[in-house]
């Protein structure tokens, strides 16, 4: 199967049956991507390389502006979108079958997660898997260590705090933290 039919069929149907042929297809994407993780985390690479080999990972040629610590790691790779003057710190994972969109201006801390699946309750079916897509709008702050689940936007200038496991969208310019994450303050109340 053609990656486009793959991501196609895949962003249509929001589900992945275990054993299936999109199943079989997503997991050779899957293999190829741990690959080009593993030679991007163990080298020593200047800033270009690292966009270089980051642009192979999400096949998507990324901006000069965008910036990444290593390591890194990508579950698929090819349903990940990168903005410009995007930071990325180090030891982020990103679980983008369900799709990982990355709006200009955005921070990440390090060891953030990104989860975009979720298996079927019913232990006999577990190998099933439900994709939902994860937005960050412009100019978002993720916090070190927090967890965005699948489904999720984070309005444009949000900020999750650090730690925070966020569970449902988050308004624009406002600040969430927690576990679940809950409103903080409004963006504004913090600046001065």
């Amino acid at each position: 199967m053609e990656l486009e039919e793959l991501l196609s069929q895949m962003a249509e149907e929001g589900v992945i049956h275990g054993g299936s042929e999109v199943n079989k297809a997503m997991v050779a994407v899957s293999d190829e991507t741990r690959r080009l993780c593993a030679i991007l985390n163990n080298g020593v690479y200047t800033n270009e390389e690292i966009r270089q080999q980051m642009s192979q990972i999400t096949g998507q040629e990324l901006d000069e502006s965008f910036s990444l610590f290593l390591p890194f790691t990508s579950d698929f790779g090819k349903n990940i979108s990168i903005g410009k003057n995007v930071f990325i710190n180090s030891g982020c994972r990103f679980q983008d079958q369900g799709q990982i969109i990355i709006g200009d201006g955005s921070l990440i801390g390090h060891n953030v997660v990104f989860a975009t699946i979720n298996h079927d309750y019913d232990p006999l079916n577990r190998g099933t898997m439900y994709l939902k897509p994860i937005e960050l709008k412009e100019k978002t702050w993720i916090g070190s260590n927090a967890t965005i689940l699948p489904g999720v936007t984070i309005g444009e200038n949000s900020v999750v705090a650090a730690g925070s496991v966020v569970t449902k969208d988050v308004p624009p310019n406002t600040i969430v933290g927690g576990n679940p994450a809950k409103f903080i303050s409004n963006l504004e109340d913090k600046i001065k």
